[in-house]
């Protein structure tokens, strides 16, 4: 795995199934749809939150598979990713996050916004990982 940070729709690699980069979540491997389980681990948040979201945000709205199971695509992860950014970095209320989407939208900038908002992501997790093997490097030694 490289440091850098690779574009999530690179065919031969995917920063969203890479499990050292997101810490401690289930590795998944790339694929065209990802169960509500699977896209909870990946954006580490609870089923409900997801559910709750897709009742206040129009443009998050998973296809259900012959069994009436949501399956997320990638555009939907970078949106949730993006809401998640509003709603907890940037702190938007619900309300707020709907009218910045629409204005995202209305402008042509949704996609990138998306973008911005997992290189954002996963500059946390990579933050998080750093400070928890410097906690380990800074253990006393075992005798």
């Amino acid at each position: 795995m490289t440091g850098t940070p690779v574009e999530p729709d690179a065919p031969d690699r995917d920063p969203l199934a890479e499990d050292k980069l997101l810490g401690p979540r289930r590795p998944i491997a790339p694929k065209e749809y990802y169960s509500i389980g699977e896209v909870c681990d990946l954006v580490d948040l609870k089923p409900h939150v997801l559910r709750y979201w897709e009742t206040q945000f129009p443009a998050l709205n998973p296809l259900k598979n012959r069994s009436g199971n949501r399956v997320y695509r990638r555009k939907e992860i970078k949106l949730i990713l993006l809401l998640k950014h509003l709603l907890y970095k940037e702190r938007y209320t619900i309300e707020g996050a709907r009218q910045k989407l629409e204005q995202l939208r209305r402008g042509g900038e949704l996609q990138g916004a998306a973008a911005r908002a997992l290189d954002s992501e996963m500059l946390d997790l990579l933050r998080a990982e750093l400070r928890r093997i410097l906690d380990v490097l800074q253990l006393p030694p075992r005798g």
